[in-house]
């Protein structure tokens, strides 16, 4: 650690929580200088935010009380951990491939090995808890479904409410919905989001001090590498950089706004609150025939392969009418 960083530890340590401007004051230094140390105990782990029920909306980051992880702990975080030499090796590898560190480098770092995802989540919570300034990622999954979107989002709206700035590339839905659900709850929220159809691994990356990496990109389960080593560190966010430069927002590519005829908004209608293709036929005075032929000739024009993947688009472009709260006449039609 730099002697600022050491000086700021032992300070807490000793004096117990503080914010930046009370520590600045009570150590005779620049409050930049005491926000710079406190950057470098945050990347390792050796200060945390004291938590508070009584917060309530943005507070920024030199606003927080900081005190001192206990040095048991601190210590241990700072040796060299050895990790099994496959999961290093793969590790070493994948990073290689896809930025500009030689495998020299990455030997040389120290690394984390968190060896199972639960426990790297439980690492990376910290770490987020832990940030003030800016969080990246980059999700190599194809399928962003609901429940992993409802997991997701109360922690980047965490994160944004703390005033970290948040950007996530992801890859365009592989499961058939053209609209990422995911992209706009997270851009209502504040956060950025953009996809491209290839991304080379998953990764998060913490104020450009801390990074946690797969050990094994083709099996999730088998834990995270956390690397704070500043070279490899930003050449992951270099990559980052690279590729947001290049995504898209699917917000403004996904779905472009979609128009319905007076016929076609009366059958998604009827369908929607349960009716049959008969029974919809029935109510609107059509045949059988000319309701499957309006689905058909939609899903056409929409570019989708089923009904349901058509429910999926329209729901999220806001181009289908809500049916009644209450009722469903379908259900009584015969």
């Amino acid at each position: 650690m730099t002697p600022d960083a050491d000086l700021g530890y032992r300070a807490l340590l000793m004096l117990g929580p503080r914010t930046v401007a009370r520590l600045a004051r009570e150590l005779g230094m620049s409050q930049s200088r005491v926000s710079r140390a406190l950057d470098e105990l945050v990347a390792a782990a050796a200060v945390r935010p004291v938590p508070s029920a009584t917060d309530a909306g943005y507070r920024s980051p030199d606003a927080l009380v900081w005190e001192a992880v206990e040095v048991e702990r601190v210590l241990d975080t700072l040796r060299h951990h050895r990790v099994p030499a496959s999961a290093l090796d793969r590790w070493r590898r994948h990073v290689t491939t896809t930025t500009e560190v030689g495998l020299a480098a990455l030997a040389r770092a120290s690394v984390r090995r968190w060896p199972t995802r639960a426990a790297a989540r439980q690492r990376a919570a910290g770490l987020i808890a832990a940030e003030r300034h800016e969080h990246l990622a980059i999700n190599t999954e194809e399928v962003f479904d609901a429940e992993a979107t409802t997991a997701a989002l109360p922690l980047d709206r965490s994160i944004l409410a703390r005033g970290i700035r948040l950007r996530v590339l992801g890859l365009p839905p592989g499961d058939g919905d053209r609209y990422s659900a995911y992209a706009t709850a997270l851009g209502h929220a504040g956060g950025m989001y953009r996809e491209l159809s290839a991304l080379p691994l998953k990764v998060m990356i913490f104020d450009r001090r801390a990074a946690m990496v797969p050990s094994d990109p083709v099996d999730l389960e088998k834990g995270y590498i956390e690397v704070a080593d500043p070279a490899v560190v930003q050449a992951l966010a270099s990559m980052f950089d690279r590729l947001w430069d290049d995504g898209t927002d699917p917000r403004e590519q996904g779905v472009p706004p979609i128009e319905l005829s007076k016929r076609e908004q009366a059958l998604v209608r009827l369908l929607a609150m349960g009716y049959t293709d008969q029974a919809a036929a029935l109510e609107l005075r059509l045949s059988v025939r000319t309701v499957a032929y309006t689905m058909r000739h939609l899903m056409d024009r929409l570019g989708v392969e089923n009904r349901f993947q058509l429910a999926l688009l329209l729901g999220a472009a806001g181009a289908a009418p809500r049916p009644p709260r209450y009722g469903s006449p379908g259900s009584t039609t015969t």
